[in-house]
């Protein structure tokens, strides 16, 4: 099953998706992530938020992860061009699989600002109060959260020209060049990927290839709150008074600068966001039916 939002979501954007279980099972991939529309693959780049238990930026040359930045994951590959891109394992429990669903699902959060691409995954019982407590009025401040899982400062990468406006995407992949790749595959399953789990009947195999999602939001940059003073070159983390940024039109084009784009922001995260809307659930377009199903709570 593939899932993709009709709208994007630019540089300036703030998404969170709060799930109670996410496909798990052999041969079973999930993901929820971005990809830069209007242009080939990957010209606008593409942010793949949740899946594998990694975070992944993709891009043309010029962009990576800079080093020695502070995050909870472990960096597996630096240069965003590769062909598996930029790479961040998560290392927080329960953020995949049967162990996601027994802990009561979570939230992953994704950042996107001019300053850098952020993410955070908080299991049940350690999501923010203002996530929790979010609603259509009240802003939710990133610089509470603590260390990102992922952090990809625009030090080393401008945002605004590797990355356009994105469109939000749900899948379901069945093998496939991760799940179905024989050294993957073989460390939780036996046999063949496609011969023991495609073929033949779906259930009991695919009975936990399902998504249940609470809510999908997006938010954009409050331009409400104050500049603070200059941020240290050293610091990739938020100050509780960041600066916030006007996000551009949700079509626009990323720009063509060949520097990063930090002008607004400086080396610090903009703290304080107001929430948009939630992504309405006929705003996602289903282009590809498989044997998964989608839960919309």
């Amino acid at each position: 099953i593939r899932l993709t939002s009709q709208d994007t979501y630019d540089v300036g954007s703030l998404i969170i998706i709060d799930a109670l279980h996410i496909p798990y099972g052999c041969s079973v991939w999930p993901s929820f992530w971005t990809l830069g529309a209007g242009k080939e693959w990957p010209l606008a780049g593409e942010i793949d938020h949740m899946g594998n238990n990694q975070v992944a930026l993709h891009s043309t040359p010029g962009c990576f992860q800079a080093q020695g930045v502070i995050q909870s994951g472990h960096t597996i590959e630096g240069d965003c061009s590769t062909d598996r891109g930029c790479i961040v394992g998560e290392a927080k429990p329960n953020s995949f699989g049967s162990g996601f669903a027994q802990a009561g699902g979570g939230v992953f959060a994704l950042q996107m600002d001019v300053a850098g691409i952020f993410t955070w995954f908080f299991s049940r019982p350690d999501i923010p109060d203002d996530i929790k407590n979010a609603n259509s009025s009240g802003p939710v401040d990133t610089s509470k959260w603590g260390t990102p899982s992922s952090t990809y400062p625009a030090t080393a990468c401008n945002i605004t020209q590797f990355f356009g406006p994105q469109q939000l995407i749900l899948l379901t992949t069945l093998c496939g060049v991760w799940a179905g790749e024989p050294g993957n595959y073989a460390q939780t399953c036996q046999g063949n990927c496609v011969a023991d789990n495609i073929i033949g009947p779906g259930s009991p195999k695919y009975d936990n290839a399902f998504w249940e999602i609470r809510y999908i939001r997006t938010y954009l940059v409050d331009n409400q709150v104050q500049a603070p003073p200059a941020a240290s070159s050293a610091s990739d983390l938020p100050s509780s008074t960041s600066t916030a940024t006007t996000p551009p039109s949700s079509t626009a084009q990323g720009s063509g600068s060949s520097s990063p784009d930090t002008s607004s922001t400086g080396n610090v995260r903009p703290s304080s966001w107001a929430m948009s809307r939630s992504v309405p659930r006929i705003e996602f377009l289903m282009t590809v039916v498989g044997v998964s199903a989608l839960m919309l709570l």
